[in-house]
């Protein structure tokens, strides 16, 4: 008599548990699905970056380190700028004689201490008479100015008659920057100098503004509030940022040094105005204001 197998026997075989063999199947399926995920998100990002090449880096895979503090540690162009295949990055500058851009002349010694910059001053033909110290304003000339692809900056000044200083720059897609204080913050990027602070930086820019356009017109009243500020912000910190020397000290010593009225400043302007020459960075002015 053939022996007759009930339902649920082979669940009492098993004992309840689960066939290693099918347990395995299963891990490897999830393992070729895992896989299979991640080859098309790989996949997609390659299109993404072959179909929007202005578009190449993703963002939210940079990790946010702690910012760090001003004037330390190595700037580096590539990551300032972006790659490039030349021997140099030039910097070219056309400034009137007429009214000597102070303030790039200092971000120019500041980037000479922290790059290779070959610099050079040229006259041109719109210009009849350039005074010496400015032919000598970037310094002596490089022994090795021969040597191109020895420096990392090219920095050249040409004093020219324009109503507003110029700056280009080799990056194929930037226009012509206008103007001292916007060519100034662009020279103080270069230094990664940069406060990281969204209020300071705001604070910096407003100084800049203030220097540029109201501070530089002497005689007028905006002239005398501003100076009454300025004696005032330094009444409270070495610097106009606080504990940090900045491009807003920058712009404005030089446009107070400009203006000749450094003896009958105020305590906390003569004071701040000392401390800058004690950098150093100043001295390359100092030919200018005699």
């Amino acid at each position: 008599m053939d022996h007759i197998r009930k339902d649920g026997d082979d669940d009492d075989d098993m004992n309840g548990e689960v066939d290693p063999a099918l347990k395995a199947l299963e891990e490897r399926q999830d393992e070729v699905l895992r896989r299979l995920y991640e080859l098309k998100a790989t996949v997609d990002g390659l299109a993404k970056t072959v179909t929007t090449p202005d578009a190449d880096l993703d963002a939210s895979t940079l990790s946010r380190g702690p910012a760090e503090s001003v004037f330390r540690g190595t700037a580096d162009l590539d990551s300032l700028l972006g790659k490039d295949l030349g021997a140099l990055r030039d910097i070219v500058i056309n400034a009137n004689p007429a009214h000597p851009p102070l303030s790039l002349l200092v971000l120019h010694a500041l980037l000479c201490q922290r790059y290779q910059v070959l610099s050079s001053v040229h006259v041109h033909s719109s210009v009849s008479v350039v005074p010496p110290p400015l032919l000598s304003c970037l310094g002596p000339r490089h022994i090795d100015s021969y040597a191109r692809q020895r420096f990392q900056l090219g920095f050249t000044l040409i004093w020219k008659d324009v109503s507003k200083l110029q700056m280009k720059f080799n990056t194929q897609s930037m226009c012509p920057i206008e103007g001292e204080a916007n060519v100034a913050r662009f020279l103080f990027r270069l230094l990664s100098a940069e406060p990281q602070d969204p209020l300071a930086a705001t604070q910096m820019d407003c100084w800049i503004d203030t220097a540029v356009f109201q501070l530089a017109e002497v005689g007028s009243k905006e002239h005398a509030a501003v100076l009454r500020s300025l004696n005032s912000a330094l009444g409270c910190s070495p610097w106009l940022l606080g504990q940090e020397f900045s491009l807003a000290d920058i712009v404005c010593a030089c446009c107070v040094l400009r203006a000749g009225q450094t003896t009958s400043a105020a305590a906390n302007i003569q004071r701040w105005l000392k401390s800058c020459q004690n950098l150093g960075h100043f001295d390359c002015v100092n030919p200018l204001l005699q």
